[in-house]
C-alpha cells in the first residue's frame, strides 16, 4: 500500500507569503495599476494568474507605463534601481522579503565603512544580484567549496553573508577556507531559518523514504538545492514543476513517498501531488478538473458553511480546497462578528476574491457580494431619489464615510446636515438619512447627502405647520440657536423667532441668560406675517407680568418697604417688585426741605414708605417717605414758601424727569407727558 508524508516546512515561507497577499490585495484595488519588476517569485502559475489580474511582469524600469505602481518583488533589487525610479518619479512598492532587506542593510553599513564584501550564493540569482548593488556591484561572489579554496584573500577587513536560500553545510565549508585566508572576517550567518529548516527536514524526510519528489520552479535556488539534498539521501528522488508531469506512477506501487516544496511553491501544488498519489486507481485529471470546477477570481458560488470562528468562516465549496471568509469580509458593520451574520449549515452565496492563497484555500467575501448586489440597486435609488440609510463609520478629509449594507458612501462635510457644522466627529457611529447625489461606476464610487434630506423634510414639515397655524396657538418648542436678538426655536420642523424682549419681564442683555440651546419651552404665535412666511414668538405669560402682581398686591394708602435703586435731582426711584419701581419726589424724603436726595437717602437702601397714588395704565406709583414722618408746625415764612411752592417738579426737570422714568419702567413718554405701553 502506498504511503504518502508530505514536509511540513513545504511551501510557501513567511516573506513569499506576505509578499503575494500585499500584491493580491493590489490587484483588487479599484484605480490603480501595477506591475512587477521582473516575476514576483519563481513560479509561473502565480505569476500568469497575477498577469490575469491585470498585473503584469516587466524586466526593466523604463518599460513601466506612467500611470504604473512598479512592484519591487521579494528578491530585491540593486540601490541603484531605487534610486533611478525615485529620480524619475516613478512610484513603487517594496515588498522585499525583510530577511532579504536584512542583508542589504548589513552590506551597505560595512561596505560605507571601508570594508570588502564577499557574497555566498549563486552570482546569477536575482537576490545576489540585487544584494551586490548594495555595494556598488564591488562584492566577490563565491558559489561553492573549490572557488573559497582558490580564492587567495586580503589583507583588508572583509563582510561575509550568505543567499537566504543556499545550502547551510555549503557555507560551512566555504566560510572555513575563507577564515584562513582572510585575516580581518566578519562572517553573517543570513541564511533564512525557514530555509535552513526546510533543507534539514527535507534530508530527514528522504532518509526514511523509498521515493521523495521535490516540487518546484526550475528557475528557482531553494527547489533545487533541496532537489540536491534529497537526492544525495534517497536515489529515487524526483524534481518537478507539477506531479502532471509525473506520467508513471507504477513504481509508486506500495512504497513510502515523501513530498516536499520550494518556498515559492504554491499550496495547491502540493494538495495535487497528494491527492494523485493517494488517487492513483482514479483518473487524476478527472478529480483534478472537478476539484477545480473552473473556479476563477471573481466568479459567484454556493456553499455550506462547515466551521464559524472568531477571524473567519469556513465554507465547503464542494472543491478540493476550504473556501474561507475573513472576518472583514463577512458584512459592512465591523461591529458584527461572523457569528453573529451565519452559523454552521448555512447555504451562502459568495464572491470568490482569489483562487490559491498561500494555504491553498480559495478567499471568500460576502461583503463584496452584497456589495455587487446592491449595486444596481444603488443605480435605481439615484435615478429615483429614494431615501437611504446608513451609520457613519468615520472621518475622512472633506467629510464622512457612511456604511449602506456593503458600500461606502462619501458625504461631504458641506452635505452632512442641513446647517454648517465645524466639527462632525459628533455624528460618528449615529445612523443618518441620506440621498444618492453622484454615482460613479467605474470606480465605484457613491456620494451622498444628508443635507438634502433634511431640508426636504423641513419642507414638508413647515407645510403642514402653515395648514394649521394661527396667532394664540401654543406649541412645546425646542432652542435649536440663541442670537443677539432672540432665539430661534424648532416647533414641529418648522424655525421661528422669540424676540429678546419677549424672553423675559424684566431686562437681560442676552437669551442665554435665560435659555440653552436645546431647552424645551412652551410658546405660542405672537404675529404671523403671510407675506414673507414669517412667524413671531411668544414666551412670557401675562400672569407672570410682574404689574399684573402689582396690581393684585398694592393699593393707595398701603404702607410698605421699597429700596432706593436710582436718584435724579427731582427725586428718587424705589424697588417694590423687581421691575416694579415708585417715584418718592423730592418733596415727600422729609418732613424738611432738602437741596438733593443723597442729603437723605443712599442707593440700596431701605425705607418705609406709603403708597400715595397709583396708575396702571401707565404703570406709575407715587411713594411717600414723609407722609410716614411725624409732622411738625412750620414757621410763618417756610408756610408761605409752601403755599407758593408747585407739587410739579420744576420745568427744567420736567422732561428729564419724563424720560427717566419711560427708562427705568421701559415706556415711553409723548410730548404730551402721557405714558404708552411700548
Amino acid at each position: 500500500m502506498l504511503k504518502v508524508s508530505v514536509a511540513e516546512t513545504a511551501g510557501f515561507c513567511f516573506g513569499v507569503a506576505r509578499a503575494l497577499d500585499i500584491v493580491y490585495n493590489c490587484a483588487q484595488s479599484d484605480d490603480k495599476k501595477y506591475c512587477t519588476l521582473g516575476p514576483i517569485i519563481h513560479n509561473s502559475k502565480v505569476v500568469n494568474e497575477l498577469c490575469e489580474l491585470g498585473v503584469r511582469c516587466i524586466s526593466d524600469v523604463s518599460e513601466a507605463d506612467a500611470d504604473e505602481i512598479v512592484i519591487v518583488r521579494t528578491h530585491g533589487v540593486a540601490k541603484a534601481i531605487c534610486d533611478e525610479m525615485s529620480e524619475k518619479g516613478i512610484e513603487f512598492l517594496d515588498v522585499t522579503c525583510p530577511f532579504v532587506k536584512k542583508i542589504h542593510n548589513i552590506v551597505k553599513k560595512h561596505y560605507d565603512e571601508g570594508k570588502e564584501i564577499i557574497i555566498v550564493g549563486d552570482r546569477s540569482h536575482p537576490e545576489v544580484i540585487g544584494i551586490n548593488g548594495w555595494c556598488g556591484n564591488s562584492a566577490t561572489i563565491i558559489e561553492n567549496e573549490d572557488q573559497a579554496k582558490c580564492f587567495l584573500g586580503t589583507e583588508n577587513e572583509v563582510c561575509v553573508v550568505a543567499q537566504t536560500t543556499f545550502d547551510k553545510n555549503i557555507l560551512k565549508k566555504i566560510t572555513f577556507f575563507l577564515k584562513k585566508t582572510c585575516q580581518k572576517a566578519i562572517i553573517f550567518d543570513t541564511i533564512c531559518s525557514a530555509t535552513e529548516e526546510r533543507q534539514a527536514e527535507a534530508r530527514e524526510l528522504a532518509a526514511k523514504v523509498d521515493v521523495m519528489i521535490v516540487l518546484g520552479g526550475r528557475n528557482s535556488s531553494n527547489s533545487q538545492k533541496l532537489y540536491d539534498i534529497s537526492k544525495s539521501v534517497c536515489d529515487n528522488t524526483y524534481f518537478l514543476e507539477s506531479i502532471n508531469d509525473l506520467e508513471d506512477f507504477d513504481t509508486f506501487k506500495n512504497k513510502s513517498v515523501g513530498i516536499t516544496a520550494g518556498a515559492s511553491t504554491p499550496a495547491v501544488i502540493i494538495k495535487e501531488a497528494i491527492n494523485k498519489m493517494e488517487n492513483q486507481e482514479q483518473n487524476f485529471e478527472t478529480l483534478f478538473e472537478e476539484s477545480l470546477k473552473t473556479l476563477n477570481t471573481g466568479d459567484v458560488v454556493t456553499g455550506t458553511v462547515i466551521e464559524v470562528r472568531p477571524t473567519e468562516v469556513v465554507v465547503d465549496l464542494k472543491v478540493k480546497q476550504d473556501g474561507f471568509i475573513p472576518a472583514s469580509e463577512i458584512s459592512d458593520d465591523p461591529s458584527l462578528a461572523p457569528s453573529d451574520v451565519v452559523k454552521v449549515g448555512d447555504e451562502i452565496e459568495v464572491f470568490v476574491v482569489r483562487v490559491n492563497d498561500a494555504d491553498g484555500n480559495i478567499m471568500l467575501s460576502k461583503r463584496k457580494l452584497d456589495a455587487i448586489k446592491t449595486w444596481s440597486n444603488i443605480q435605481k435609488c439615484f435615478e429615483e431619489g429614494t431615501v437611504l440609510e446608513g451609520k457613519v463609520a468615520n472621518l475622512v478629509n472633506g467629510g464622512m464615510i457612511v456604511n449602506y449594507k456593503a458600500n461606502r458612501v462619501f458625504i461631504p462635510a458641506s452635505q452632512a446636515n442641513d446647517r454648517y457644522l465645524s466639527d462632525l466627529s459628533s455624528l460618528v457611529g449615529t445612523t443618518v438619512p441620506f440621498v444618492i447625489i453622484d454615482v460613479n461606476d467605474r470606480r465605484k464610487r457613491i456620494v451622498g447627502s444628508v443635507k438634502n434630506v433634511l431640508v426636504a423634510q423641513k419642507k414638508e414639515l413647515e407645510a403642514k405647520f402653515w395648514e394649521t397655524a394661527e396667532i394664540g396657538k401654543k406649541y412645546n418648542g425646542v432652542v435649536k440657536s440663541l442670537t443677539n436678538f432672540g432665539a430661534f426655536i424648532d416647533i414641529g420642523g418648522f424655525e421661528a423667532l422669540v424676540h429678546i424682549s419677549e424672553l423675559s419681564w424684566s431686562r437681560i442683555k442676552h437669551p442665554s441668560e435665560v435659555l440653552s440651546v436645546g431647552d424645551s419651552i412652551e410658546v405660542y404665535i405672537k404675529d404671523i406675517n403671510e407675506e414673507t412666511k414669517k412667524v413671531s414668538l411668544g414666551f412670557k405669560k401675562a400672569e407672570d407680568n410682574p404689574w399684573e402682581i402689582a396690581k393684585s398686591k398694592l393699593n393707595v394708602d398701603d404702607e410698605i418697604t421699597v429700596k432706593i435703586v436710582r436718584m435724579l435731582p427731582f427725586g428718587a426711584f424705589a424697588e417694590i417688585f423687581p421691575t416694579v419701581d415708585g417715584l418718592i419726589h423730592i418733596s415727600q424724603i422729609a418732613n424738611k426741605r432738602i437741596a438733593k436726595p443723597q442729603d437723605e437717602l443712599e442707593i440700596g437702601q431701605e425705607v418705609n414708605v406709603k403708597i400715595t397714588e397709583i396708575d396702571w395704565e401707565a404703570k406709575k406709583i407715587g411713594l411717600s417717605i414723609r407722609a410716614l414722618l411725624p409732622q411738625e408746625a412750620p414757621a410763618p415764612s417756610e408756610v408761605v414758601e409752601e403755599s407758593n411752592k408747585e407739587e410739579e417738579p420744576a420745568p427744567e426737570y420736567k422732561e428729564e424727569l419724563d424720560a427717566t422714568i419711560g427708562e427705568a419702567l421701559g415706556i415711553e413718554v409723548s410730548e404730551e407727558a402721557e405714558l404708552t405701553e411700548e
